[in-house]
């Protein structure tokens, strides 16, 4: 069933799935060629704003300098949850910012903390966003595929659509 929101109610539901799925596949592209690469996002806005930590000398900055548009992929197929967004991202180096967003859980990549003179920021600003949820966990949707095998009928629910922040 396709599920468009905007405003408030698309907001929801897109920071409701990026926390539940949290790790997406980052993927920047230098002319050439793509580069993909798992990254954990470290905060969700509620205007949609994506955050992650990064090291300010890893390619993926050299990218995002050069080519702002990025496209990350989000998957969690023990939840039936999947979440595509187009966005542009900036490498942000404010170290007030970088402390304030700081979590324990990073520094299992960066052990020197948000002091660390190599630690950055990426801001992604989603431009598109397009999620496919089942809602009811993959038991449920599971044993509705199976019923509607044996009913002849669609019974498997869902919802998809585009997310307007």
């Amino acid at each position: 069933m396709e599920k468009n929101l905007q405003n408030e109610e698309a907001a929801k539901k897109f920071k409701k799935l990026i926390n539940d799925i949290n790790v997406c596949m980052f993927i920047t592209n230098n002319q050439n060629d793509d580069h993909t690469r798992p990254m954990a996002t470290i905060e969700v806005e509620d205007n949609g704003t994506l955050w992650f930590y990064t090291d300010i000398r890893s390619i993926k900055v050299e990218e995002v300098s050069q080519e702002k548009n990025v496209h990350l992929v989000y998957a969690h197929p023990g939840k039936e949850s999947y979440v595509d967004v187009c966005g542009k991202a900036n490498v942000i180096t404010d170290k007030k910012l970088i402390k304030d967003k700081w979590k324990t859980i990073v520094k299992a990549w960066f052990p020197k903390g948000a002091d660390d003179p190599n630690l950055a920021l990426l801001k992604v600003v989603p431009t598109n966003i397009y999620y496919w949820d089942s809602e009811t966990g993959k038991m449920i949707a599971f044993l509705k595929m199976a019923a509607s095998v044996v009913a002849g009928k669609k019974l498997a629910d869902g919802a998809e659509g585009k997310l307007k922040v």
